[in-house]
């Protein structure tokens, strides 16, 4: 049983830790606090940075992780103090939950979940396909959610992606991402899009329901625990009504 969640802040998101937790109170029969950020307060920082190193995906195709050499580690070690400068890297989800697990502040049981927002890309490795998936949480303990992989990680629609192409064929380069975003018709969430907020509370109730009851998501699409793999999805579970599907309405509505 949840008797506390704690929830870490990503300052450097437009993610709210506050507005979430309030909304997560009303919803949960367990004291929830909120704290700064956890990767900028866990002792043992130079560790962590070699772990995170350790943890970076190297190559979508291939399950070995990390390069630990100096400058990638000092790298991390910046990163940690001056989380601004981080970004374009893939970590493995499940290897940096394991590290920042052992590093916890307090009671690190299942009574007491933490639950970092973070401003990394995590993923986790399909052993359906042989390839890594960018992931919006990586739940356990603790429960790792990733606001930029909130924009990355579901697909976007499909026009997206033939505009991209189509862009490509003509010019030869990448089209820059503000113009895609302008030109594609279609519900999608962008980088510090404005409805960031509302659309991480589903998995930050997720990641609290995964401990109760053990399992992982929902698969009704209306539901704010399902974890839709496609951009319009997470508009529909996430920011459309209802709020959840009967089920979870009973238990969180």
């Amino acid at each position: 049983m949840v008797e506390t969640v704690t929830l870490y802040r990503a300052p450097t998101t437009p993610a709210d830790a506050d507005a979430i937790a309030d909304w997560l109170r009303d919803r949960v029969d367990a004291e929830v606090q909120v704290r700064d950020r956890l990767l900028g307060s866990v002792d043992g920082a130079d560790a962590l940075a070699e772990a995170l190193a350790a943890a970076r995906v190297t190559d979508p195709y291939d399950r070995g992780t990390g390069n630990t050499m100096v400058g990638v580690v000092r790298y991390e070690e910046r990163a940690l103090s001056a989380p601004e400068r981080a970004g374009g890297v893939v970590y493995d989800g499940r290897a940096v939950q394991h590290a920042l697990n052992a590093r916890l502040p307090g009671r690190r049981g299942l009574d007491h979940l933490h639950v970092p927002l973070v401003d990394r890309v995590l993923g986790t490795w399909g052993d359906h396909d042989g390839r890594w998936h960018k992931r919006v949480a990586v739940l356990g303990q603790p429960s790792l959610i990733s606001v930029p992989g909130l924009y990355e990680a579901p697909a976007k629609p499909e026009a997206y992606y033939e505009e991209k192409s189509k862009h490509a064929m003509l010019t030869g380069d990448a089209p820059p991402r503000e113009v895609l975003e302008a030109d594609v018709e279609g519900d999608f969430l962008v980088a510090d899009d404005p409805r960031t907020t509302d659309a991480l509370k589903g998995y930050v109730l997720a990641a609290t329901d995964f401990v109760e009851t053990g399992t992982a998501f929902c698969g009704d699409e209306d539901c704010r625990l399902h974890d839709a793999h496609r951009q319009p999805g997470v508009v529909r579970a996430q920011l459309r009504a209802p709020e959840f599907c009967d089920r979870h309405a009973e238990r969180y509505g």
